[in-house]
């Protein structure tokens, strides 16, 4: 596995263990689906999109794994388990360690293989970049909505340096 390759597959592997820590932070399943004023997303549709966004695009876009994405439905969920969404974010994380050891550098240097924005095209090293931080600024959403909704301050250690680094 190319370093790019390696280095996306362990971010993108901790930031979705650390959403499911973070839904586990909440009180119950209930509060998990809950906004605040001003706050479109809850939590648990965040998770949802997130995990959906990387089964599509790691899984099935550079992986062929025929999964079928309900965008519209990742956001419009109002309800269901924890437990439910966390199945969801475990999937997820089996398509990226799945997927992405196979991404050679020359498929990193070449066109994200599915139509993105209008036609343009975009790196699949860069898409995948950009797909890393698109889960760390959920994950940091879930957070505050976490801590405003439930007065709970604590963290669900989503920067963890130790959890990407190898042994010694």
């Amino acid at each position: 596995m190319n370093d790019l390759a390696a280095n996306l597959k362990t971010l993108l592997v901790r930031e979705l263990n650390a959403f499911a820590r973070e839904l586990d932070l909440f009180p119950d399943d209930e509060t998990a689906w809950k906004t605040a004023p001003g706050v479109t997303n809850s939590a648990a549709n965040l998770a949802l999109h997130l995990a959906g966004n990387l089964q599509h695009f790691v899984g099935a876009g550079l992986g062929k794994t025929g999964y079928v994405r309900d965008r519209d439905l990742e956001f419009s969920r109002t309800s269901g388990t924890r437990a439910e969404i966390k199945r969801e974010i475990e999937a997820a994380i089996r398509a990226v360690e799945s997927v992405l050891p196979s991404v050679t550098a020359e498929v990193m240097a070449k066109p994200y293989p599915l139509v993105l924005v209008e036609g343009k095209q975009i790196s699949t090293g860069l898409f995948l970049q950009q797909l890393c931080s698109h889960a760390s600024f959920h994950l940091g959403q879930a957070g505050y909505l976490r801590r405003l909704m439930t007065g709970d301050a604590r963290s669900a250690g989503p920067m963890s340096l130790p959890s990407i680094m190898s042994p010694a």
